[in-house]
């Protein structure tokens, strides 16, 4: 298939830079609240986005997932990059939500949540996280580990096609944990 030439490109671009623009997120609703939620509590690892202290470039990696009903867990080494990252810029990005085993990755829902890491109470919250991850009972207490609450600033779901939400922090929070 031929390319059109960059002028006609341009033309194009230009056409639909002046018609309006309609906003691509719905309303937030219960359903998609609940959505937002099951995914954070289903979620056993996720990618978070840092950025890099060295190059102040993007940096993601996969990480283990926790949730205590306000805020998503992250367990991770001082020795790994992106805690570095987190502890010069607390700022990230954690995007949860598990492919279908059929069909369109794509078409199945996944919660970017935006926020600031803090460094959390890991003795406190360690019966919680060995819950989800037994297998991290290895580990957990070793030195090197932070635990880390990620207080989201907002949230960004994709339920499926043409279903896009802007979640606030309130939107993410269990309703009992609220209080």
């Amino acid at each position: 298939m031929r390319r059109p030439a960059p002028q006609a490109q341009i033309a194009v671009m230009a056409e639909r830079s002046s018609s309006p623009r309609t906003d691509p997120f719905r309303p937030t609703d219960e359903d998609a609240r609940a959505l937002a939620r099951r995914l954070l509590a289903e979620a056993r690892h996720g990618a978070l986005g840092v950025i890099d202290a060295g190059s102040g470039a993007p940096l993601v990696t996969r990480v283990a997932v926790g949730w205590d009903g306000t805020a998503p867990l992250v367990l991770a080494s001082t020795l790994a990059a992106h805690t570095q990252a987190l502890l010069a810029d607390g700022r990230c990005s954690l995007l949860v939500g598990e492919p279908g085993a059929r069909g369109d990755p794509l078409t199945h829902p996944r919660l970017s949540v935006q926020g600031r890491a803090e460094a959390t109470d890991k003795v406190a919250l360690r019966a919680l996280w060995l819950r989800d991850h037994p297998k991290a009972a290895l580990y957990y207490d070793f030195a090197d580990f932070m635990l880390f609450r990620v207080m989201p600033s907002g949230g960004l779901l994709n339920a499926g096609f043409g279903r896009a939400y802007r979640l606030a922090p309130d939107d993410l929070a269990v309703p009992s944990a609220r209080a």
